[in-house]
């Protein structure tokens, strides 16, 4: 999916939503633990609920590596099942991989070649090497950790240098010579506030994928003064609010009402835009 396609489905749902699909077996309704497939049961129900709402689904890779082989094969039936079936949704794996080159281009062809998914979030610290073979797919996305949501991000990412350049910032301008907006994205948290207007200042056209509105505390419109480009530019990302909002046999129904009020929200904000 390429830049035009996934502004062309924003306009078209007048949503930005991403749904992370953060399948805890522990967390999701105790009548699911008597299917085959637990997890798979759960993601299908949400992701048939959620649809007309998101644009996106983020599968967090810990979730289902925590159950070894099972988590896995939960993990390749969620992604057939979305490419198969919802061809439109644009395929996060959110896996922040990042190793020496050749490994690197192993992870690469698990998620683009194996599994056809759309973009995986890399960890930029051991530098391009590490990130291009990701890049070397046409029509794919990398989206690199750039000021991430939670409490420690500000214990390296925040580090200015000699010339008070932040790390986060250094990170953008570098690995500009790396990618473009065509194909790479940034994860940026949302409790990151006015932070938004210096990354825009460095990346004006890239995605920005935004987690931490919902449970985390980050304002949407905040994200989207700070953060909204002409093309929106913007992927925010709501996991636990919406997938966990109801333990019992309605599950789906709740997941789709909070999924639903976060979509007017963003089709307000994109008033400014469309």
């Amino acid at each position: 999916m390429n830049k035009e396609q996934l502004f062309e489905n924003i306009k078209k749902k007048h949503s930005f939503l991403c749904v992370g699909l953060d399948t805890d077996i522990k967390k999701i309704p105790k009548h699911l633990l008597s299917e085959e497939d637990p997890v798979f049961e759960f993601n299908k129900a949400i992701i048939d609920a959620t649809a007309p709402y998101c644009i996106a689904y983020k599968p967090n890779l810990a979730f289902y590596e925590s159950m070894g082989v099972k988590g896995w094969i939960s993990f390749e039936k969620t992604i057939a099942y979305l490419n198969n079936f919802y061809p439109d949704q644009f395929i996060i794996a959110d896996a922040k991989r990042g190793d020496i080159g050749n490994t690197s281009a192993m992870y690469a062809r698990t998620f683009f070649e194996e599994m056809n998914i759309d973009s995986v979030t890399v960890a930029p610290y051991m530098g391009e090497d590490s990130v291009s073979p990701f890049l070397s797919y046409k029509g794919k996305w990398v989206i690199l950790l750039a000021l991430t949501s939670n409490k420690g991000s500000h214990d390296f990412q925040l580090t200015t240098d000699e010339n008070g350049e932040r790390l986060f910032e250094k990170v953008l301008r570098k690995s500009q010579e790396w990618g473009n907006a065509d194909n790479m994205m940034y994860v940026v948290g949302a409790t990151q506030g006015r932070m938004f207007e210096d990354i825009r200042k460095i990346v004006p056209e890239h995605f920005l994928l935004v987690p931490g509105i919902g449970v985390q505390g980050g304002s949407l419109e905040e994200v989207c003064k700070y953060g909204m480009n002409k093309q929106c530019g913007l992927i925010v990302n709501s996991s636990r609010a919406i997938i966990y909002a109801d333990s019992t046999p309605l599950f789906a129904q709740t997941a789709a009402e909070k999924a639903k009020e976060v979509q007017q929200q963003m089709a307000e904000q994109l008033k400014t835009i469309l």
